[in-house]
């Protein structure tokens, strides 16, 4: 397997399961329930909601990164989307939004040449091998923290 299919793999994990650190990203997200996920049962820290949007900025990020595109730092509101409509369809709709994104970074990786992995990243100073590791433990930092958002809100991850 090329450097680049063991990366694709390991992100595919991140997201889906067949982890070995746990449940995954849309394992511990499809047993959450709306108004859990909008919660904020630790003050002052994030949602499990805006964790997930979070998650699916960067993700985007890095997908177009990946395409050539130059992309700096992103603003607090880029990068922290904010919610306003807590409602069921709405919380649907964003994990949908967060398969789709994750999707297509998938889907950009899959034509990414183990060649260009040691290529600086456009408009950053660092190589897409570190972007692409960094991505999968940036998604992994996140998936614990919504596991112990969801245990103080007396959900139990699941996977």
């Amino acid at each position: 397997m090329s450097e680049t299919g063991r990366i694709w793999d390991l992100l595919q994990r991140a997201y889906e399961g067949d982890a070995w650190h746990g449940p995954a990203l849309r394992e511990l997200l499809e047993n959450v329930p709306p108004a859990k996920a909008a919660a904020r049962p630790v003050p002052a820290a994030h949602t499990i909601w805006e964790i997930a949007l979070h998650i699916a900025a960067y993700e985007q990020v890095v997908r177009r990164r990946i395409e050539g595109e130059p992309i700096g730092e992103l603003s607090q509101a880029e990068e922290w989307p904010a919610v306003a409509d807590t409602s069921p369809a709405a919380w649907r709709r964003a994990l949908e939004a967060f398969e789709e994104e994750h999707r297509r970074l998938r889907e950009a990786l899959s034509g990414f040449p183990d060649a260009r992995l040691a290529d600086t990243v456009p408009g950053r100073d660092y190589p897409f091998y570190i972007m692409l590791y960094g991505v999968i433990q940036h998604d992994l930092y996140h998936a614990g923290q919504i596991a112990l958002l969801m245990r103080a809100q007396g959900v139990e991850p699941k996977g």
